[in-house]
């Protein structure tokens, strides 16, 4: 999917647009995009209908014309519309602003399966969690004492994740991992593609707890503080997760994995592809997935998903399991590996 990124301008000074800034308007009230174009249609051809912000009650409706612009603002600005459930739309000219984060942000396509992505290593499991057992797993950890991060919650158990760091300390054990999860666990070493799973003892466990909107900065999970399987189980609510490989090795993100800061990102000589993760639905990180691609999850509180917007949950928890690594990593990608470098 490609979309361009619209504004609104702060003063019109007079000028017209084939673009319309539309509010009150959008999936977050109930009106699909279809709807919408519907009714904008009647003033001419729509070239399309986008999402103006995450809000979801936002839209941009783009004309090929702006004579059709400006006779549906006319007809529709400050007035109640029966046809969108009679809502009052505010409606302003608004102008395409083409950015290099915008495109990043939005020019992806995303992919309901891990085979679709071409990405040796990643594999999505769906409803590996029956919809009884997400509940039970989300009220064990709400009965348990959270930590506060900037944005979100978090939970540690076997090793702490030290975000300072972006390691663990192996002579810090908080003890086993939590009974409530010894079902996932047993589940995970059927899995058919975890290789050798009887040499696999997971013991360390992070439960993230994402408020809507937000997400997660591009990190690769250090190299030297796991082993080669990392798996996420997500629960509540769905997200978008993008994977970003870099060509230029020695763009290495300084964030620490879990933070919510700002990275900068190169504007060439980089490769990213994204998929759709449901409630329910369990990720595998392993080989060239988990060891040279950065994943990464879109500070949105709306994902577009095959044209449809998907809205997230009041909350998003996820249930990451990994090995601490006793050793220096030995991986096939050394350019991105702590250890080699």
């Amino acid at each position: 999917m490609s979309f361009p990124r619209f504004t609104r301008p702060k003063r019109l000074n007079g000028e017209s647009s084939p673009n319309l800034y539309v509010a009150n308007c959008g999936p977050a009230v109930g009106i699909s995009y279809e709807a919408i174009a519907s009714v904008f249609s009647s003033f001419g051809v729509v070239r399309g209908v986008y999402a103006a912000d995450d809000s979801g009650a936002r839209v941009i409706v783009s004309y090929t014309e702006v004579r059709s612009a400006s006779a549906a603002l006319n007809a529709l600005d400050g007035h109640p519309c029966a046809q969108l459930g009679g809502r009052s739309l505010h409606i302003r000219y608004s102008v395409i602003q083409p950015t290099f984060e915008s495109q990043v942000n939005e020019s992806v396509t995303v992919s309901l399966e891990a085979s679709d992505m071409d990405i040796p290593g990643l594999h999505l499991w769906h409803d590996f969690v029956t919809a009884k057992e997400e509940q039970e797993l989300l009220a064990a950890v709400d009965n348990r004492p959270w930590k506060g991060l900037a944005k979100r919650r978090v939970q540690h158990y076997g090793y702490a994740f030290l975000y300072e760091t972006r390691n663990v300390d192996t002579k810090q054990r908080l003890g086993e991992l939590p009974s409530f999860v010894s079902p996932v666990i047993e589940r995970i070493a059927a899995c058919p593609d975890v290789g050798d799973s009887s040499s696999l003892i997971l013991d360390q466990l992070t439960v993230n707890e994402y408020p809507p909107g937000v997400g997660l900065s591009p990190h690769i999970d250090t190299h030297s503080a796991f082993e080669g399987l990392i798996f996420s189980l997500s629960l509540a609510g769905p997200c978008i997760m993008e994977f970003r490989r870099y060509a230029d090795a020695s763009w290495i993100s300084t964030a620490a994995s879990g933070t919510d800061m700002k990275v900068d990102i190169p504007e060439k000589g980089w490769e990213r592809k994204a998929i759709y993760l449901p409630p329910r639905s369990m990720l595998l990180l392993s080989g060239e997935a988990r060891y040279a691609w950065h994943h990464y999850i879109p500070h949105h509180k709306i994902d577009m998903v095959n044209d449809h917007a998907v809205r997230r949950n009041n909350r998003r928890v996820s249930f990451t399991f990994r090995k601490v690594r006793r050793g220096p990593c030995q991986c096939e990608f050394p350019q991105y590996c702590d250890s080699q470098r």
